[in-house]
């Protein structure tokens, strides 16, 4: 497999979002007027070749990812209504989707069902094509701990098998690479 690939790291915690208000002023736009970070965002999906999301598990995705999704379902929602032919700006746009959590191997079912599966249905009302890892991981993969170690601090230490999560990232990356 060819490895020229470019990539770029959006990290929504350097982004002031804000949740949608149900305006409806997206509609001809097709871009929040109230938020321009997520449209710089949104911008740059609708060119990618495919995205990956990302995301630790607690309750059960972070916020901005919410918003982000949110917006992105109005949009296409919209549209979809007024047309059931509609196709969004991020129709067939592969996407990866990766959790991670505090847990070890036992835990991974519980990450896929609440942080996967979640994103996986709200990338699918955007008309994302979500690509499995397996039969078994449909909507992505899961990465567990190591190791939690309690320290003198208001967060636990999380120790990882580096080797292990390099191998079945590459392999999942390669699988949404093939898909595009």
């Amino acid at each position: 497999m060819a490895k020229n690939i470019e990539c770029e790291t959006i990290d929504l915690r350097n982004y002031s979002l804000n949740p949608c208000i149900g305006c409806g002023n997206c509609f001809d736009s097709r871009r929040c007027c109230r938020d321009t970070d997520f449209n710089k965002i949104y911008n740059k999906l609708v060119k990618a070749n495919a995205v990956f999301f990302i995301s630790p598990h607690y309750a059960p995705i972070p916020a901005k990812l919410c918003m982000m999704l949110e917006k992105m379902e109005e949009i296409t929602f919209l549209h979809w209504w007024k047309d059931y032919t509609y196709q969004s700006e991020v129709y067939g746009l592969p996407a990866g989707i990766i959790s991670h959590g505090g847990g070890s191997d036992w835990a991974l079912n519980s990450y896929k069902a609440m942080v996967n599966d979640t994103i996986a249905n709200a990338l699918d009302t955007i008309q994302c094509k979500v690509i499995p890892y397996n039969a078994e991981w449909n909507t992505g993969i899961s990465l567990p701990v190591l190791n939690v170690i309690e320290k003198d601090d208001i967060f636990p230490v999380q120790e990882y098998d580096w080797s292990a999560i390099s191998q079945k990232i590459e392999k999942y990356v390669e699988t949404v690479i093939k898909a595009m």
